[in-house]
């Protein structure tokens, strides 16, 4: 992909038991060929063992996520605080 920069993805995580991935970012025009598949596929072996994986997701996302493994969190609600206008 020539050098460019195709996909961002960031961990929070105490180090032992709970990680947080708040970022998985991929261009449009690089999303359906790997790439967030790659990043998340690493990361998932990073923090391989760990209790708890977490992140937020929505739109055509949840999808995705769900093919990695993920799934609802029980009778979660999803709640914020958010100071944007991007939603």
């Amino acid at each position: 992909m020539g050098g460019r920069l195709v996909g961002l993805g960031n961990a929070i995580s105490d180090g032992h038991l709970v990680v947080y991935f708040p970022h998985m970012l991929v261009p449009p025009e690089f999303q359906r060929q790997g790439v967030g598949r790659a990043m998340m596929g690493t990361l998932m072996e990073k923090y391989e063992g760990f209790h708890q994986k977490m992140l937020t997701a929505d739109g055509e996302a949840v999808e995705f996520y769900k093919s990695m493994g993920f799934e609802r969190a029980g009778r979660t609600e999803p709640m914020w605080v958010y100071a944007g206008n991007e939603h």
